[in-house]
């Protein structure tokens, strides 16, 4: 059985990263989108990164940033790997990952068939992709919006390179995505939390549980 790897998005509270630390996560998350309720900014990022533990990759979350804000992160605190969550072309994905020699993940939002091409795109350029619900027209948030895409619309399929599933994502329907789609990955923040920006200890454990007792669902290539 493929070992399903974990990933707890906008972390705002020391107590909140120890605890996705002792449940097992393998990636956590830091929010730089002002307007997200969890949002931090670059000194209280940097301090919750050094609490993250060694073999847990630290993430930091941006929307179609430009170079001064990404010099003043990766100046500014440890991590691992960059996600882009906005409009980022191909191009700048490309010349993200070479001016700064970090991983980057590219965030893509799913409604209907119509938004399955570019996954492949991206994936000729990307480190890792994130398939997302897409937001609703007008939204203020790119993700963390709660929401849940048809996730037959990727059943089962793979890419060559590695994928997480988000998008609506909780302790109680974790397994069953896992199960449809055959993600080896998931990403989760307000599945997680008690109120917005605020991680429940106990949510956090039961999802990444779940999450790590699932079956996956068997390949199909694409």
């Amino acid at each position: 059985m493929t070992e399903v790897r974990t990933k707890i998005c906008g972390l705002t509270r020391p107590q909140d990263v120890a605890a996705a630390a002792e449940a097992g996560a393998n990636y956590l998350g830091f929010n730089f989108f002002p307007k997200s309720p969890r949002y931090v900014d670059i000194p209280n990022a940097g301090q919750l990164a050094l609490d993250v533990p060694p073999g847990i990759a630290k993430v930091v979350l941006v929307v179609n940033p430009d170079n001064a804000l990404l010099d003043a992160i990766t100046g500014g605190m440890p991590l691992d790997m960059i996600q882009l969550h906005g409009q980022e072309s191909p191009e700048r994905v490309t010349e993200i990952k070479a001016r700064y020699g970090l991983p980057v993940i590219k965030v893509l939002g799913v409604a209907d068939a119509d938004d399955l091409p570019p996954i492949a795109t991206y994936g000729r350029v990307a480190d890792q992709l994130l398939i997302d619900a897409k937001p609703p027209k007008n939204a203020e948030l790119p993700g963390g919006n709660g929401l849940t895409f048809d996730w037959r619309l990727i059943a089962g399929r793979r890419w060559p390179l590695p994928w997480m599933l988000a998008g609506g994502l909780t302790p109680d329907n974790v397994a069953e995505a896992i199960a449809m789609t055959g993600a080896t990955q998931v990403d989760v923040a307000s599945g997680v939390e008690s109120a917005p920006g605020i991680k429940d200890a106990g949510k956090m454990a039961a999802f990444i549980k779940a999450a790590t007792s699932a079956q996956t669902a068997p390949p199909k290539l694409r």
